[in-house]
């Protein structure tokens, strides 16, 4: 009876923790880049989520890519089931051809599931988000863009994407005006466009990073699978 008991203890240990330490890896592209494999991987596939940071996590020492967002959540205790990825920028703003070799890189040597690829990111890194989703609308399955803004030009390539823009009415180091900006832009190209803003009542450049700490983003991400790429 001790022996079932701890078996089912340890099944559902494994079944409550399905992913691996993160870890880097480094010199196979552009940006380095933290990873999270589950362990369910090599048997199915799975969803892939990039997180693009903010200017302030740029540099050389990618622990600092851990201080918010979507690795930090993981780091209290959130569980994501898909290959989490996350590369640092050494300076100046994130290169949507850099991001799509990160991508490739992580579709070629992992098991992943090509129509189910999610990209958020937070400040410079909402840019990113929207800058590398308007690129390349047909790799991406769904996004989420916090306390940023993007490009009126890339609109309607952004509307071809489930998309879901937050900023909070206190931000002062990127108004809401740019996220309503390219919000209005992708409507005024296709007003049946599922993008979606909400504004964040209180919220200023920093404490928006409480989003990622929560469902509401990863269970509207994970709801959208694209039928053709």
């Amino acid at each position: 009876m001790r022996k079932f008991l701890a078996l089912f203890i340890l099944f559902l240990l494994s079944f409550q923790q399905p992913e691996e330490k993160l870890h880097t890896i480094v010199g196979k592209t552009n940006y380095p880049f933290w990873i999270q494999v589950p362990k369910n991987e090599s048997t199915e596939k799975v969803p892939v989520l990039l997180f693009l940071h903010g200017k302030s996590l740029s540099g050389t020492d990618m622990h600092r890519v851990k201080r918010y967002g979507v690795l930090r959540a993981i780091e209290k205790g959130r569980k994501i089931n898909a290959v989490v990825v996350a590369p640092q920028l050494a300076n100046g703003g994130w290169n949507p051809d850099n991001v799509l070799e990160v991508l490739d890189y992580v579709q070629k040597n992992y098991n992943t599931d090509k129509q189910r690829v999610y990209v958020c990111g937070m400040s410079l890194g909402s840019y990113g988000t929207m800058h590398f989703v308007g690129k390349y609308p047909d790799r991406v399955t769904a996004a989420v863009s916090i306390c940023g803004g993007g490009n009126v030009t890339d609109a309607c390539s952004l509307s071809k994407v489930p998309i879901w823009i937050y900023h909070g009415d206190k931000d002062f180091v990127v108004h809401m005006r740019e996220s309503k900006k390219i919000y209005e832009a992708i409507k005024k190209c296709n007003k049946d466009s599922e993008v979606t803003f909400t504004v964040i009542h209180g919220g200023n450049h920093a404490n928006v990073e409480k989003i990622f700490h929560q469902d509401t983003i990863y269970n509207w991400l994970f709801s959208h699978k694209k039928e053709v790429f």
